[in-house]
């Protein structure tokens, strides 16, 4: 299990420069940044997810990085394997001595790894099952409070469900090995924002940039190379609205329209994610990605500094 000092959290929506400043605070502190991005896991998507390794130095020196390139594309992907690898990574990263920056705009990946979800598959058990049935609601609601507090009635409200949950609990129960791999981290979690137009505005420039880099050229090879069309539509954003181009559905221009306010949503969509976790008891520090380098980052240290994480630096 990860031990208890804690890890370093840079979040935020597209285009606030997070991956900028999970660098240089790695760079600082000696550390290594695991990714929290839906889409980079994924190899030769890179201008579309916004894959700039080149960013992942600092000084000229090369910060290491992980879950970025570990799965070929079309390769279902989801939450649960996500917050497996990044366990392993960060408990590789502790056995290195290094401290651990958690970095990314994917609010789903990075809270299941902060708050400890349990994700592991659970298989269904036909003799407990058969067991379960033989008791009345009553019983059975007040069997799944033995194991829990129950803070809602989600799982009480229909009786398949208060029988799953009812399962599920006793397969915990059976292997408290699974419940120490995914206990809550402690973090300090630092979120980049900044004026709502101000990001709308780097997001269009982003945005015509990838496009001149060549992010037409690069959904091609995907399509080329025999991944289906409804998988890459199924990734979402430039992968979606560029394949629907490729294929036929899009007009060039409407893409871009299309695919230009999708982003601007998706922005949005980000911010109120994270805005939930705050409400959920997340203490997140936000900081104007607007703000001068030097300004911005006098900020964060000081920040960090109150939860006990030091900088062998001037500020």
């Amino acid at each position: 299990m990860i031990a208890k000092e804690p890890i370093i959290t840079v979040l935020g929506p597209t285009a606030t420069g997070k991956t900028g400043v999970a660098v240089r605070i790695a760079a600082e502190l000696g550390g290594e940044i695991v990714s929290a991005d839906s889409r980079q896991v994924f190899r030769r998507m890179d201008i579309g997810s916004g894959k700039d390794l080149s960013e992942y130095q600092y000084n000229g020196n090369p910060i290491p990085y992980h879950l970025i390139d570990i799965e070929e594309p079309g390769v279902e992907y989801n939450v649960f394997r996500y917050q497996q690898a990044a366990y392993e990574a960060m408990e590789g990263i502790r056995s290195r001595g290094h401290r651990i920056v958690l970095c990314g705009g994917s609010g789903m990946y990075v809270e299941a790894v902060l708050r400890g979800y349990r994700l592991f598959p659970v298989p269904e058990n036909p003799e407990l099952r058969r067991e379960l049935e033989t008791h009345t609601d009553e019983e059975l609601t007040e069997m799944l409070a033995a194991y829990k507090s129950l803070h809602n009635d989600t799982d009480t409200s229909e009786r398949p469900r208060l029988i799953r949950a009812i399962e599920i609990e006793d397969y915990y129960a059976k292997h408290p090995e699974l419940s120490e791999r995914v206990k809550p981290l402690d973090s300090a979690i630092i979120g980049m924002c900044g004026e709502r137009n101000h990001i709308r505005e780097r997001i269009t420039r982003r945005l015509q940039a990838r496009l001149q880099e060549g992010m037409v050229d690069e959904v091609k090879a995907l399509l080329d190379e025999g991944i289906p069309a409804e998988r890459l539509i199924r990734y979402g954003l430039e992968y979606k609205f560029i394949t629907q181009y490729l294929i036929g559905e899009l007009h060039y221009g409407d893409m871009v329209s299309q695919l230009n306010t999708a982003i601007h949503q998706f922005s949005k969509r980000q911010m109120t994610w994270f805005r939930r976790m705050e409400r959920m008891g997340f203490n997140i520090r936000w900081v104007d990605a607007d703000l001068p380098e030097e300004e911005k980052f006098r900020q964060i240290y000081a920040w960090l500094r109150e939860d006990g994480i030091d900088f062998a630096i001037g500020f």
